[in-house]
C-alpha cells in the first residue's frame, strides 16, 4: 500500500480515537470543544455517565423504545476549568408535539472545575406518535474559545437525534413465592417489574392481576414518584391463619391488560406451609452449598429418554443457600462478617437450597430442566424458571438428624419460553429422601412432577438422584418409563 495512504489512515484513526475519549483522558494539546458523548454497548444499551468507554465513538442517532428516562451526556474536552462555562441547547420534536416528553434542564448546561460532563434528561410522559423523533442541538457556549462539536468534521456530534421506535410494555414478577407466618396484620412487600418502564396514567387503574385466594388480605401499592422501573405492592393479612397442620396459599397471576403484556414469571404464590418441628442445628442445607467457591455445583442424574431408551443422564447446577432474615423461624447464622454489629449478619434457611447463577442474564440447569425441552430460550428474562432460587426443602429424621431425612420439591410455578417466544407456566412439585451414603457424601433421591396441559397433557414425572460431590456411585438402572424431550 502507498506509504502516504497508510499515513493518512493512521492519522484519521488517531483523530477518531482522541475524539472518542472522555474529558479527563485528554490534555491541552487539543483545542477545547463541546460535543454529545452518547455511547452504547455491544448490545445497544446506552452507557450512563460516569460509565464511558474510550474505545467507542459517540453516536449521533439512537432509536429509543423504552419509557424510562433517557440520559444524554454532553462532554467538554479541556482541562479543569478556572471558571464556570455554560452552554445552550435546543430540543425539537419532528411533530411539534412537546407534550409527550420533558427535557431537563430546559436549555442550559453547566461545566465547572473538574465537572466536564453534564447530562440532558429526556423523560417520556405519554405514548408517542409513530415515526416521531426528538432532535437535540448544541447552540451556543459562553466561552468563545470553545468549539461547538468535535474537531473531526465527519463526526462533529454537535447534534443528537432520538428516533422513537415501537413501544413494548410488559411486566413480570422478580420473585415467585413468599412465605408468611400467618399472623393478622402481617405484611409482605413484593414488586412488579417493568423492564421497559411504564406510564403512571396507564397503570393507575389497570387491573393487572387475577386472584386465587386461600385466605383474606388487602392489597395496596406505593406512590409512583419518579420510579418507572417497578411498582411495590403491600399485601397485608386480614385474619390469623396459624393452624400448624394446614397448608394455606393465595396466588396472584399477572394478566395481559391494556397495552401491557405479562412475561417471564407471571404467578406469585403467598404461602403459609404446614409447620414441622425441626432443629436448625441439623442444618442439612449447608451440605449442598459452598459460597467460598464461585464454581460450586451439585451433581445429578435424571431418569430420561436417551435415543429411545430410558437411562440415567447426568447434569449439574450452581447451588446456593436461601438467604433469610434473622426473625425467620428457620434462620441460622452464616456469617457475622467479622464485626460486632448484628445489622450486617447474614442468615440462611437451614432447610432450603436453590439453584441460580451468581451474576448475569444466563441461567443454570435446575433439575436438569434444559434436557426436558428443545428449542428453549436460556436467558433469565425469557425463561426465569431455569433458575429456581428456592427449590428443595429438607426435613431431618426425628427433626434433628444430621445424616438423613425427607426432602420436598417446593411446589411452585416456573416459566419456560421457547426461542419462538412461546411461553409456558409449569407447576412443579415432588418429594423423596436424603441420606449421607459415605463420609461427607450426601445423596438426594426424589421424584419431580411437572404439570402443564399443553406441553404434557397433564402431569409427567421422573426420578432424580442428586449429590454434593462430583464423585459418586452411578445409580442402578430403573425398570420404569421415562419422559421424552418436548419441543416448545
Amino acid at each position: 500500500m502507498n506509504p502516504i495512504k497508510i499515513f493518512r489512515i493512521l492519522a484519521l484513526a488517531l483523530l477518531l480515537a482522541s475524539c472518542s475519549k472522555d474529558d479527563y483522558k485528554l490534555g491541552s494539546e487539543i483545542d477545547p470543544y463541546l460535543r454529545f458523548n452518547f455511547q452504547v454497548s455491544s448490545s445497544n444499551v446506552p452507557l450512563e455517565y460516569p460509565t464511558v468507554n474510550g474505545n467507542l465513538v459517540p453516536i449521533s442517532t439512537y432509536t429509543n423504545s423504552s419509557l424510562k428516562t433517557l440520559k444524554v451526556p454532553v462532554a467538554l474536552t479541556t482541562r479543569s476549568l478556572k471558571s464556570a462555562v455554560t452552554a445552550n441547547f435546543s430540543a425539537v420534536s419532528s411533530t411539534d408535539d412537546s407534550e409527550s416528553f420533558t427535557v431537563n434542564p430546559i436549555n442550559e448546561l453547566v461545566f465547572q472545575g473538574s465537572k466536564l460532563t453534564d447530562t440532558i434528561f429526556v423523560s417520556f410522559d405519554k405514548r408517542w406518535k409513530e415515526n416521531q423523533s426528538i432532535s437535540l442541538k448544541l447552540e451556543t457556549v459562553s466561552d468563545p474559545e470553545i468549539h461547538i462539536g468535535s474537531l473531526n468534521s465527519e463526526y462533529p456530534n454537535d447534534t443528537f437525534k432520538i428516533d422513537l421506535g415501537a413501544i413494548t410494555t410488559n411486566y413480570t414478577f422478580p420473585v415467585t413465592q413468599y412465605i408468611v407466618k400467618g399472623e393478622a396484620g402481617e405484611t409482605i412487600d413484593f414488586k412488579v417489574n417493568f423492564p421497559n418502564g411504564f406510564f403512571p396514567s396507564e397503570v393507575e387503574n389497570l387491573q393487572i392481576f387475577k386472584f386465587l385466594n386461600g385466605f383474606s388480605y388487602s392489597l395496596t401499592h406505593d406512590d409512583f414518584g419518579d420510579n418507572r422501573n417497578s411498582i411495590t405492592y403491600h399485601l397485608t393479612l386480614l385474619d390469623d391463619i396459624q393452624n400448624d397442620d394446614v397448608y394455606y396459599e393465595s396466588s396472584l397471576t399477572l394478566i395481559n391488560a391494556g397495552d401491557y403484556t405479562a412475561t417471564g414469571n407471571t404467578i406469585l404464590q403467598i404461602v403459609k406451609p404446614i409447620k414441622s418441628t425441626r432443629d436448625i442445628n441439623a442444618n442439612p442445607a449447608s451440605n449442598f452449598y459452598d459460597l467460598s467457591n464461585q464454581y460450586y455445583l451439585t451433581y445429578g442424574e435424571t431418569w430420561f429418554d436417551k435415543s429411545g431408551v430410558c437411562a440415567w443422564q447426568t447434569y449439574n447446577a450452581f447451588t446456593y443457600p436461601v438467604v433469610v432474615t434473622k426473625d425467620n423461624q428457620n434462620a441460622i447464622l452464616y456469617s457475622d462478617k467479622g464485626t460486632a454489629n448484628p445489622d450486617d449478619d447474614v442468615y440462611h434457611d437451614a432447610f432450603k437450597i436453590g439453584f441460580n447463577v451468581a451474576t448475569g442474564t444466563n441461567t443454570t440447569n435446575s433439575f436438569n430442566l434444559k434436557r426436558w425441552f428443545s428449542n428453549e430460550s436460556t436467558t433469565a428474562a425469557n425463561s426465569p424458571g431455569f433458575n429456581i432460587t428456592s427449590a428443595l426443602e429438607f426435613f431431618p429424621a426425628d427433626g434433628n438428624s444430621k445424616t438423613e431425612g425427607n426432602v420436598l420439591v417446593i411446589p411452585q410455578y416456573i416459566t419456560i419460553t421457547g426461542s419462538n417466544k412461546n411461553s409456558y407456566s409449569i407447576a412443579i412439585s415432588g418429594e423423596g429422601t436424603y441420606k449421607e451414603i459415605s463420609t461427607g457424601l450426601f445423596e438426594i433421591s426424589f421424584e419431580l412432577k411437572l404439570t402443564n396441559d399443553e406441553l404434557f397433557g397433564g402431569t409427567v414425572s421422573t426420578q432424580y438422584r442428586m449429590y454434593n460431590n462430583k464423585t459418586y456411585p452411578k445409580p442402578a438402572a430403573l425398570s420404569i418409563d421415562c419422559p421424552k424431550e418436548v419441543t416448545l
